[in-house]
């Protein structure tokens, strides 16, 4: 695997030690992170805060004699867009200024980087003129600049049944737009296949994709090394991730059209010794509550349970549909005179007369402060994703005890695996209160249990 590199700060690294700005220690320990977390030298000496990035800048501007430039409040040309594609930024940390003549001034987190330079005036026949720049900030540009540039364009299904997204693979494209392709494919391709997670983590020969189905993982193909930080800042760009993080977990969404059919994919990173891991899910588009459950009494049976505190449990096989199933009773079952809010670590789809919440961990907007405060919103229903701690099965209890019609979701592969979790004493008053459990065996196959039955299958 090709190691991330900033050719400039690995040039003047033991200068900084000669300079007494940080110890060799500092920089022993900073190239063994750096190594490890596949991320460039510098970007590891600002996160672990060995040097800020205004003295690394600054130390930077007086050893090469090259001016720097603050981009906070910065306005570029934006005519000089053209001359370098969305890509070429990304892979490069360039991001174009201004033009005078025939001279184009860029900001370059790396200035030795002499192949980008060279890229650059080989295209557009122009002098290169390089200015310092953050990494950081000049990501945050591009993204803000390329905005438009940087969107998954709408995804038709191709008929031919042995198409592959390696029919769009080309080794050593840096591209904008093949990247792009190359995204798109892979995104057609498990959609082809009904692949509801698709996964990308690292091997000797490059980014693995793997998809997942019915519980199944299979690989798909690899994208070689050449490609692989390209790829990835992509995919984090278009997700509203920061590409310039891979030391730490992230989460964002991804929003894109198939056949006009609004998709949407969560994404999560996360780092490893061998490089980041990223996974999508796919989610598709609810379905009317009618084309999931036929019988008419039971979706009255819901209705009425929406009005009535207590429990309302959505259980199933991972991938099984359980959060479609709730979106789905959210958006047609929710009586428009109560006040329904969910929490969630992201939001799927938009939901008419239901107010969504998405959890933010950045800004320490976590599920612990959520339930804390949720209450004070006097919401009617309530939907939560799922119970992943004893705090939150005890809050659960306690909003239901206090007049809440509560919805959340709940992993077992059968009736008997339920039984078998629920058997614990922890969920004794937990399962007391639960006034319907609707229970997914597969697509075709939706299983409602009321109050009485639930005491003869469950309780």
């Amino acid at each position: 695997m090709d190691l991330v590199t900033n050719k400039t700060i690995d040039k003047l690294k033991y200068d900084l030690v000669r300079n007494n700005i940080i110890t060799f220690e500092d920089i022993e320990k900073a190239q063994g992170l750096a190594a490890a977390q596949n991320i460039n030298l510098g970007q590891v000496l600002i996160n672990t805060s060995m040097i800020s990035e205004h003295d690394l800048l600054k130390f930077l501007e007086d050893k090469l004699h090259i001016p720097s430039v603050d981009l906070e409040d910065y306005e570029i040309d934006k005519k000089c867009l053209n001359f370098i594609t969305y890509n070429e930024a990304i892979a490069y940390k360039i991001l174009p200024l201004f033009e005078i003549e025939d001279i184009l001034t860029i900001a370059m987190a790396d200035p030795l980087d002499l192949f980008a330079i060279d890229k650059i005036i080989e295209r557009t026949n122009k002098t290169i003129e390089p200015v310092l720049g953050s990494e950081k900030s000049i990501l945050k540009k591009i993204n803000e600049y390329y905005d438009a540039k940087g969107k998954v364009q709408d995804i038709e299904t191709i008929a031919n049944p042995d198409f592959k997204w390696q029919d769009e693979l080309h080794n050593d494209d840096l591209d904008e737009e093949h990247l792009q392709n190359l995204f798109r494919a892979i995104l057609r391709h498990a959609i082809k296949e009904n692949a509801h997670e698709l996964y990308f983590e690292h091997n000797e020969e490059g980014l693995s994709v793997n998809f997942k189905k019915m519980g199944e993982s299979y690989s798909t193909g690899t994208i070689p090394s050449l490609l692989i930080n390209s790829f990835i800042q992509m995919i984090k760009t278009l997700c509203a991730l920061d590409p310039t993080v891979s030391e730490v977990p992230q989460l964002g969404k991804l929003n894109f059209n198939v056949n006009s059919i609004p998709f949407m994919a969560s994404i999560s990173a996360f780092p490893t010794i061998n490089g980041e891991r990223l996974v999508l899910k796919i989610y598709h588009p609810p379905k009317k509550i009618d084309e999931l459950i036929q019988d008419t009494e039971k979706i009255d049976t819901l209705k009425s349970l929406l009005n009535t505190p207590g429990i309302i449990l959505v259980s199933g096989g991972a991938l099984s549909g359980k959060t479609h199933l709730v979106y789905s009773i959210l958006n047609d079952l929710t009586p428009k005179n109560m006040v329904a809010m969910t929490l969630e670590s992201v939001a799927k789809y938009k939901l008419q007369n239901t107010l969504q919440c998405e959890l933010n961990e950045s800004i320490g907007f976590n599920m612990d402060k959520a339930m804390r405060f949720i209450e004070f919103q006097s919401p009617d229903i309530i939907y939560f994703e799922g119970i992943s701690t004893k705090e939150g099965l005890d809050f659960l209890t306690a909003l239901s005890l206090n007049n809440k019609t509560l919805i959340t979701e709940f992993l077992a592969d059968n009736m008997e695996d339920l039984r078998r979790k629920f058997d614990r004493s922890e969920f004794s008053m937990f399962k007391s209160l639960i006034t319907c459990l609707i229970f997914i065996h597969n697509q075709n196959s939706i299983e409602l249990f009321d109050k009485k039955a639930l005491e003869k299958y469950l309780l």
